[in-house]
């Protein structure tokens, strides 16, 4: 069992902590205005077609980018030892900072946004500042993440690993930025400088939250089916694919035709390699099933199905329908969902109240069958040729089929957003100061 080092570790990590649940609350509020704008029959008496974008922009990077690089601060600071807390300090400032910015880009002139995987970006002075801000935030809790995080624990490595990862995404982010020549066609310029860095950060999601998932069953009494070092292994043979990363940007031109097809194939053939971390993840959740009812149990669960959801219909893709986004929320989804779990381990830890009560237990089930149901809607419609980015009339929904898929959306969406402000709630209520 984990224990955090010092008291600066917990300090950084409760900071970390209140950052990501800005983020999220942001996120949330856009998400409202994105599921009216796509639901048939409200997106006729709500026209925010031209609305739609530029939220998506903004929902997309405070819910994916900030509030993932926010947790993964989170995790780093408290296995991390108390050393170098300036650099934590000065990477949640600048984070903070540009996290702010990037909330009230959209109200600026000229945001035109461009809806290209990844971090999609609002082509704007102020868009543009706030990813430089947060880049230099997350830069330096990475390095202290790589300089402290220590190796006494086979969930340390995997964090520790998960920060290699995310050093070579920025890496990726960097070198494209710096090699890849700017051309008029600005959605695929902004394609393509994101591409190699998105996929290594991919890698680092799915390894900090295989490190959720074992903390959450360890904090529940459950004996891991592994010894310390086997699990440390599979952690080691999952960040394998990694060493392709630096490899790719060294052998092809960033931004050519090879350099995007090497890095798909190493989301095809790299992913794979979690296969083990997986399976021991199902054993962890059945041993973790046999525990009384837990809020940290119930987003266990819900973190697994909706990543294996995710995951199968990966394979399923076919042409740029809404399979794809119904793919990447089942994916990303299981991601937060086990970091929500982690968060309900973390609160008493870094001296938090302990989350409690019905609302607690429920609010992981609320949110994630209300993203399965908006998941499975999404592949439902794609199946009957529902294009993916595009809102209101665009959508062109002519037939029964396409539009129960889209109903069902919708109405996942609307579930999922009152689960995500039931784990707001649950965590502020746990973390707002009690009187002596």
């Amino acid at each position: 069992m984990i224990d955090i080092a010092s008291d600066s570790s917990r300090k950084l990590a409760r900071a970390w902590l209140w950052l990501g649940l800005m983020a999220l609350i942001g996120s949330g509020l856009l998400a409202i205005l994105l599921v009216f704008s796509r639901t048939p029959g409200i997106q006729d008496v709500f026209p925010l077609k031209e609305f739609f974008r530029a939220a998506l922009v903004v929902h997309v990077d405070l819910s994916v980018a900030v509030w993932f690089m926010a947790f993964a601060a989170v995790i780093w600071s408290a296995v991390g030892r108390g050393a170098l807390p300036w650099l934590g300090w000065v990477g949640l400032g600048s984070a903070a900072i540009g996290t702010l910015v990037m909330a009230v880009s959209p109200f600026f002139p000229d945001a035109h946004p461009l809806l290209n995987n990844y971090i999609p970006v609002l082509q704007q002075p102020v868009f543009y500042a706030s990813l430089w801000l947060l880049g230099i935030g997350f830069a330096l809790v990475i390095s202290r993440a790589l300089l402290t995080i220590r190796f006494d624990h086979s969930l340390n490595i995997g964090s520790f690993l998960g920060a290699v990862a995310a050093f070579l995404a920025l890496g990726g982010f960097l070198w494209s930025w710096w090699a890849v020549p700017r051309i008029d066609d600005d959605k695929f310029y902004h394609e393509v400088l994101f591409w190699g860095g998105g996929h290594a950060l991919q890698f680092q999601h799915a390894l900090l939250m295989a490190v959720a998932w074992f903390w959450i069953a360890e904090e529940r009494g459950c004996r891991m089916p592994l010894s310390q070092r086997a699990l440390s292994a599979l952690f080691w043979i999952a960040a394998v694919p990694l060493l392709a990363v630096p490899a790719i940007y060294l052998m092809v031109p960033a931004g050519s035709l090879p350099h995007m097809e090497l890095f798909a194939k190493l989301m095809e053939w790299g992913h794979p390699y979690m296969a083990p971390l997986i399976l021991v993840g199902l054993i962890a959740l059945w041993k973790t099933l046999g525990t009384a009812p837990n809020p940290a149990r119930s987003a266990f669960l819900a973190s697994f199905v909706l990543f294996a959801v995710g995951g199968v219909l990966g394979y399923m893709i076919r042409g740029a329908n809404v399979v794809i986004p119904a793919h990447y929320h089942g994916s990303t989804v299981g991601v937060t969902l086990a970091f929500m779990g982690l968060a309900y381990v973390l609160l008493p830890k870094l001296g938090y109240g302990e989350p409690a009560g019905r609302l607690a237990r429920w609010q992981a089930y609320v949110y994630g069958g209300g993203q399965l149901i908006h998941v499975l809607g999404l592949a439902w419609s794609g199946g009957y040729g529902v294009q993916r980015k595009v809102a209101g009339a665009e959508q062109m929904l002519t037939t029964l089929p396409q539009k129960i898929g889209m109903g069902m959306m919708g109405l996942g969406g609307l579930i999922a957003v009152i689960g995500g402000i039931m784990f707001v709630v649950v965590c502020l209520k746990a973390m707002w100061p009690r009187p002596a």
